[in-house]
């Protein structure tokens, strides 16, 4: 692309930016803004200015405004994350569970507080062993296929209408992404 090669020429033709061929006071040979300063240096400067508001926390109106950004670009927000290397997303989750411990012990102790919640009193030992070989017998799966299972309940332990229980016969080994597609809905199969 030409560009004028001065300001004022750049000025005279209505140019948003020129090219002098000259280094700027920081030594960088880039085109310049008519209104402003060389196109690098406004570059180095958004870099610099971007990692230290990283620090800073957000003000709620622009929490704000990133929530009705989200609203209006529901699809293109989705699709960018979906279309995220794998390798990204899994640095993505071991960061927060790093930086966020204390929340992954709440989860987990939910979810140990259902199961137990769930498993009724009067379950022989013989039942609480079958519970335990399904859990096994998903971790061999996966050893084997490479594919993650997982235990799922037949009919979920919460549900808006019914509730299973934690029980031998209410559990089925299935691979973790049927599991996630299922949630909390009743299998139909």
């Amino acid at each position: 692309m030409e560009y004028p090669a001065t300001r004022e020429e750049a000025k005279r033709t209505g140019a948003k930016f020129y090219f002098t061929g000259k280094p700027c006071t920081r030594g960088h040979v880039a085109p310049r803004k008519t209104k402003g300063c060389c196109t690098e240096c406004m570059r180095e400067d958004w870099v610099t200015d971007n990692e230290r508001r990283k620090g800073l926390p957000k003000s709620e109106a622009s929490k704000a405004a990133g929530k009705r950004y989200y609203e209006r670009n529901k699809d293109l927000v989705k699709a960018k994350a979906a279309a995220r290397p794998t390798e990204t997303k899994n640095k993505f989750k071991r960061n927060h569970k790093v930086n966020n411990p204390e929340y992954y012990r709440v989860l987990g102790n939910a979810r140990r507080r259902r199961h137990r919640e769930a498993t009724p009193a009067w379950l022989t030992k013989e039942q609480r062993e079958d519970i335990k070989q399904l859990y096994t017998e998903a971790q061999k799966i996966t050893k084997l296929t490479g594919v993650r299972y997982e235990v799922d309940h037949i009919i979920p332990l919460i549900n808006d209408i019914v509730c299973g229980l934690h029980v031998p016969w209410n559990l089925q080994v299935i691979p973790k992404t049927d599991n996630l597609k299922k949630a909390n809905k009743i299998a139909c199969a």
